[in-house]
């Protein structure tokens, strides 16, 4: 009687860790969860405004990649994304949940736009390239590092330090733009000097160093002293402790790496892309870059699949709100019921559902445990 007292009160189901899938069966379910998002999307687009379910597709796809330029763009803006999703994930695979990239980011092309307005055209054009580079890492680093230092020290909490400092480097953009435009402009306007040369294409030197770096990174994660040392960190603190780690040595040296790489990413965005500077001049990107980097399991190499794809989900998006005359939150919800479908694909793939037995084989058990006593 105990034991189907106890099977009783068993819930109808719980969930359990599942053992590893092989890669293949990952990846079918992860294809199977984009082609079912597509699908409802597709749905939707009959309901809400009347689309031909094969022309959205269609249009989807052809906004990010239906002609050369929108190739190059779709690189051009993976390849930034990527550079910021690099940035966050040492810190993310050490678990300091670095949610400043963006104010990293945009700190680094404050740096950045500094030097070239106060060293324009008095320095040479390559000295002044490689200075503008060097003030944004630095920029960047230091960012990175305070947030690191007040953890490291007093146990502050990562999550909202690095959060509140996007907003005061949001204010700093403000007010560097009033000063350099006393007359009452809050727009800077192109810069004249400071602009990376053009390789090939306009794009192609951003997108080639992203992948450098990409490369960089992953050697340093995986090969590396430091990198081993983050992931002993991140596995557990009084482990890394106990084999003679300085945890706090650890903690603010992967954060200034982290922020020195969003550094390098703000010179990027305005040697190469913008050439100016605005208080919304990372757009974002620094947290779509939480979830590039989370879905690639804190992988650079696979994180270029995923910086491609969530770009790929943007621009493409764009070109149905253009095409289809809809403002962008229809396209927004295009993005978010995509990523809803593949983190919900994910949770499958790392754990299962394991229903309770049936009354019949709780029978049989009681049977089995009188006969046995």
């Amino acid at each position: 009687m105990k034991t189907t007292e106890k099977r009783s009160r068993e819930p109808l189901f719980h969930v359990v860790k599942r053992d590893a899938l092989p890669w293949y069966k990952a990846m079918l379910i992860r294809v199977i969860a984009v082609a079912a998002a597509v699908l409802l999307c597709s749905l939707l687009s009959i309901v809400m405004i009347e689309a031909n379910p094969f022309e959205f597709v269609k249009t989807l796809v052809d906004g990010a990649v239906g002609s050369e330029r929108r190739l190059w763009k779709l690189a051009k803006d993976a390849a930034v994304l990527l550079c910021i999703s690099l940035a966050v994930t040492p810190a993310f695979r050490m678990k300091f949940w670095n949610i400043g990239a963006e104010g990293q980011t945009l700190i680094g092309a404050l740096a950045s736009v500094a030097v070239a307005v106060y060293l324009g055209g008095k320095i040479p054009e390559p000295a002044l390239l490689v200075l503008m580079a060097i003030a944004a890492i630095l920029a960047g680093a230091i960012w990175g590092g305070l947030p690191a230092i007040f953890k490291a020290k007093w146990n502050t909490n990562e999550t909202l330090f690095t959060l509140m400092m996007n907003y005061v480097a949001s204010g700093l953009v403000a007010y560097f733009l009033v000063v350099w435009r006393p007359s009452g402009g809050s727009v800077l306007g192109r810069l004249d000097f400071g602009h990376l040369p053009v390789i090939f294409h306009e794009y192609f030197l951003i997108i080639a160093i992203t992948i450098i770096l990409t490369a960089a990174v992953f050697v340093y994660l995986h090969y590396t002293k430091q990198g081993y040392e983050i992931s002993v960190v991140g596995e557990s603190e009084n482990t890394a402790r106990y084999i003679g780690i300085n945890v706090s040595k650890v903690i603010i040296r992967t954060m200034i790496v982290s922020g020195a790489i969003c550094g390098l990413a703000g010179f990027l965005i305005v040697g190469a892309l913008d050439h100016s500077i605005t208080a919304t001049t990372v757009g974002g990107l620094g947290f779509t870059a939480i979830m590039v980097s989370w879905l690639a399991k804190f992988n650079p190499l696979i994180m270029i699949g995923t910086s491609v794809f969530i770009t790929f989900l943007n621009q493409g998006s764009s070109q149905i709100s253009t095409n289809f005359n809809v403002d962008s939150s229809f396209p927004s919800m295009i993005v978010g019921v995509v990523l809803f479908f593949i983190i919900g694909c994910e949770f499958f793939i790392g754990y299962k559902v394991k229903f309770r037995e049936s009354t019949k084989s709780q029978s049989q058990e009681v049977v089995e445990n009188e006969s046995d006593s």
